[in-house]
């Protein structure tokens, strides 16, 4: 098969093969799927679990992936608090946002990816699998592809046991299908979904919390297995046995059988010459297993959730402000599992997608981007009294930041948006004319400065030119040819005899016309 044109994630070109996935269609890798889990919790001893973490970090991923598989299934504890923190990651909103300054197409073919996704009923599950690799380090999840009306799309995701794989020798944070192979074979571009996740720095193999789980785990164990020998024995008397000297091994075989069978079926049978002693029952308490027993699950959710307070509350230290707060750590957590978990899924799901479809894909440097919705809504309360302020003071705000920062969607330009109800009311004035008030009780679209238009159209700029006219044309005739004091003489001369009926009536129609208007228009 020639060189494919399309590009991995990486800017190399592969020969793309989606007809059959991979696993399926390799016959070396056939033995995969015949392989059992080996329990290596079976026996656990702090010197074997730390021969499974050295295999790890040599690249033998076996033992320790199915020592995380084994913990969560026997301890219940490590099961609940794991499963808070994937469950979390279900539900939470996403989008596909095109490249910065997208164009029409890089727009258009974002909401192809999206519509395709949204679509998918694989999603959600593919997005709980990937979040096993919040304790194991990595899930691999191989897609099925398929091709209809014009379209690649994803068919499925299928998640693989983490089992299959291993570390490359040299390359330590690249996986690898074990094939038999020293180095395994490399997984095919575009057919799988890989997610690493990061609970602390190092390489693949050690940044899984089961490494850190893995102590409190067997600690627990042997605090378990301790506590059930005490209660097996709690409150029963010493039974003490005596033979006679020169007792034959039989003998004393026959008693010991007596002895320890004597305080479960509460009779027996011993040979004559022997006796059976009831010493002080066993004393103690179960106060010790127990402390460590606690111990070891407040370090399990101290690791997998950052606190014990959403998970234990033991009545002295679990204030509300303090749940508050450790709840608070959780919502981190949740944020930083879904970023990590976007970049994942914009690699190896939308990138594909994109590249196959997109009529707009030039390079894997300008591509759509998965984005989860972890910003958590302002209080819509407080910005209702703040924005307005901030506006009028001169502040240019982004609509589109507003948006953003309340969670509140830009509608279409054909979508209908909420606006004021408002009343008809009518009109104040009737006949005739410009008819003032008419216009002022009109509740439209406010025009951009309805106070003066009001006022315009209350007192004619003609109305004020007849009136104002014969009173200051002797004023400036003075001004221009005696100066300005002989014009204020001139005024103080026709003051007492000037008639100012008209302009009176002009400014009390203009004071009720505005003050109308304010009372009309107080909502605005």
């Amino acid at each position: 098969m020639a060189k494919s044109r399309i590009l991995d994630i990486n800017g190399e070109p592969f020969d793309i093969e989606l007809d059959e996935q991979q696993t399926e269609s390799n016959a070396k890798l056939a033995a995969l799927h015949r392989h059992y889990g080996g329990h290596p919790s079976s026996g656990l001893t702090p010197p074997r679990l730390a021969e499974v973490m050295r295999a790890a970090e040599q690249g033998d991923l076996i033992r320790q992936c199915e020592l995380a598989e084994d913990m969560e299934e026997k301890d219940g504890h490590i099961q609940s608090e794991l499963g808070k923190r994937r469950l979390a990651l279900q539900g939470v909103e996403w989008r596909i946002k095109p490249p910065p300054g997208a164009s029409a197409q890089e727009q258009h073919d974002a909401e192809q990816i999206e519509a395709l996704l949204r679509s998918a009923t694989w999603l959600d599950d593919a997005i709980f699998d990937a979040s096993d690799a919040i304790l194991k380090g990595f899930a691999c999840l191989e897609l099925r592809w398929d091709y209809a009306e014009g379209e690649h799309y994803i068919d499925g995701a299928d998640w693989r046991d983490p089992s299959w794989f291993q570390t490359h020798p040299e390359r330590r944070n690249e996986l690898r299908l074990r094939d038999g192979s020293y180095e395994g074979e490399a997984l095919r571009p575009f057919g799988w979904v890989q997610h690493q996740a990061r609970a602390k720095s190092g390489y693949l193999a050690r940044r899984g919390l089961v490494r850190v789980l893995a102590w409190p785990f067997l600690f627990k164990n042997y605090s378990v297995r301790d506590l059930a020998e005490f209660l097996e024995i709690y409150g029963l008397p010493l039974r003490l046995g005596k033979y006679p000297e020169g007792a034959t091994e039989r003998e004393k075989l026959t008693l010991l059988r007596a002895v320890m069978g004597i305080g479960h079926n509460a009779g027996g049978i011993i040979p004559k010459g022997m006796d059976i002693e009831f010493q002080k029952a066993a004393e103690g308490g179960s106060d010790p297993f127990m402390a460590m027993m606690d111990w070891c699950e407040r370090t399990q959710s101290k690791a997998i959730l950052g606190g014990t307070l959403t998970s234990q509350a033991d009545g002295k230290s679990s204030t509300n402000a303090l749940g508050n707060v450790h709840n608070e750590v959780r919502q981190e957590l949740r944020d930083a599992d879904l970023k990590q978990l976007a970049n994942t899924l914009t690699r190896d799901i939308v990138y594909p997608l994109y590249a196959l479809n997109g009529k707009s894909y030039r390079s894997p440097r300008r591509i759509p981007r998965l984005e989860f919705d972890i910003a958590e809504p302002e209080d819509l309360e407080q910005y209702a009294q703040s924005l307005p302020r901030l506006v009028q003071m001169g502040m240019r705000i982004p609509l589109a930041w507003a948006h953003d920062k309340l969670q509140i969607p830009k509608a279409d330009d054909k979508e209908p948006v909420l606006a004021m109800a408002t009343a008809p009311t009518a009109a104040l004035t009737a006949g005739p004319g410009p008819r003032p008030l008419a216009a002022l009780s009109a509740r439209g679209e406010p025009d951009p400065e309805p106070a003066l238009d009001a006022l315009e159209r209350a007192v004619t700029p003609a109305q004020w030119e007849a009136v104002t006219a014969p009173l200051l044309e002797p004023l400036v005739a003075a001004i221009q040819e005696q100066g300005p004091e002989a014009a204020l003489a001139e005024l103080a001369g026709r003051y007492p005899t000037l008639n100012d009926e008209a302009l009176t009536e002009l400014l009390s129609r203009a004071l009720f016309v505005a003050d109308t208007w304010g009372r009309l228009n107080g909502g605005h």
